[in-house]
């Protein structure tokens, strides 16, 4: 995998480790819905040309190692995960429509891997899985 991206106008190298969770901290990612989640933020990050490095869903979390454009900004890119997952998990699964409001909290973690290499972020997220 090339470390580095391109655009027009720049060169970059910004991955960041995004944590979000369903509202309340429910565990509701199960089931098919943490693998249906997974396919629709791949969706979501190839139509908007950034790279979901690592991905681990847990019924009441979701980690991300996401490489994005600095003109675009991570912002940009969980707030269009996190709507088109709510969006499109809740039309397939009416269920989540009855336990929560809308599907996800309004706030959520980032952090730019900065010095840590993305092995040692991606070891980070698996490891997330057993804690």
């Amino acid at each position: 995998m090339d470390r580095y991206r391109s655009n027009d106008n720049i060169v970059w190298d910004c991955d960041y480790h995004v944590v979000f969770c369903p509202k309340y901290r429910r565990k509701v990612l199960v089931d098919g819905i943490g693998s249906r989640f997974e396919e629709i933020a791949h969706e979501v990050a190839e139509e908007l040309d950034f790279e979901i490095r690592e991905i681990k869903v847990m019924p009441d979390r979701v980690h991300m190692l996401v490489s994005v454009d600095p003109q675009f900004g991570i912002h940009r890119a969980v707030k269009r995960i996190k709507g088109r997952t709510s969006h499109d998990l809740r039309a397939e699964f009416p269920q989540l429509k009855r336990k929560l409001p809308t599907l996800w909290t309004n706030s959520y973690f980032v952090s730019t891997v900065g010095g840590a290499t993305p092995e040692a972020v991606r070891q980070y997220i698996e490891d997330q899985r057993n804690a």
